[in-house]
């Protein structure tokens, strides 16, 4: 096994925002970001950093196979106190750019959890951290003045980024696979909307659909 794959999340980095009070933090991860069809989405899951277990398979979404995704993704909701999963449409996407969509769906991935009584009475209560997976601070003003913290390979290393990584891989999958009905043809149940080669030829075959990012197709279509 390569150290890629064996590489396991802590609560490490979590518990470093101990010191300012914090016991509870909102993991956060993108879904879709590189996609050429389908909304993005942005995972929000609030967890307890004194909660020192958690399912034992969880790792990045990516490291794990789909069946294994979908077999723990009921023992991340029990462990999580609350979870959401925010979405931008790709009109949005293509009117704003994907940074900007990045924080209208996680905006929208907190209001979930400010929706939930229980994540709503430690919000509005404690001191909470965010932390998301990468370099860019996407939620910006959008936070809900929540503190944010950026981590890169988050999804990797940080249990709270990983269960959100999970959930809102499981979910935005079961979107495409709706997808795929409604749009036969792109291969959307296997691709999820990812440029793979199948929907590559595709594209120059049956031209693009409503759902795709037009903008980001020039150099398939040209192909």
């Amino acid at each position: 096994m390569s150290s890629k794959t064996s590489q396991l999340p802590s609560l490490n980095f979590e518990a470093s925002f101990a010191g300012a009070g914090v016991r509870h933090v909102i993991g956060m991860d993108e879904v879709g970001r590189g996609c050429i069809a389908g909304e993005v989405a942005v995972g929000a899951a609030l967890i307890d950093i004194q909660k020192t277990t958690w399912p034992e398979n969880l790792r990045d979404s990516k490291l794990l196979s789909e069946k294994a995704r979908e077999e723990i993704f009921p023992l991340l909701v029990e462990y999580a106190i609350g979870y959401s999963v925010g979405t931008a449409t790709v009109s949005e996407i293509e009117e704003h750019g994907i940074i900007k969509a990045l924080g209208l769906a996680g905006s929208r991935s907190i209001q979930g959890l400010l929706d939930q009584p229980t994540a709503l009475a430690i919000l509005k209560s404690e001191p909470v951290q965010l932390i998301l997976d990468g370099n860019i601070d996407y939620l910006g003003t959008k936070s809900f003045g929540f503190p944010v913290a950026t981590k890169v390979q988050a999804d990797r290393d940080c249990v709270s980024v990983a269960t959100a990584s999970v959930l809102a891989k499981v979910t935005r999958d079961k979107l495409m696979l709706n997808l795929a009905k409604e749009y036969p043809g792109y291969g959307l149940d296997k691709n999820k909307g990812y440029a793979s080669a199948q929907h590559r030829r595709a594209l120059v075959e049956l031209g693009p659909s409503e759902i795709h990012r037009i903008s980001w197709l020039s150099k398939i279509l040209q192909g």
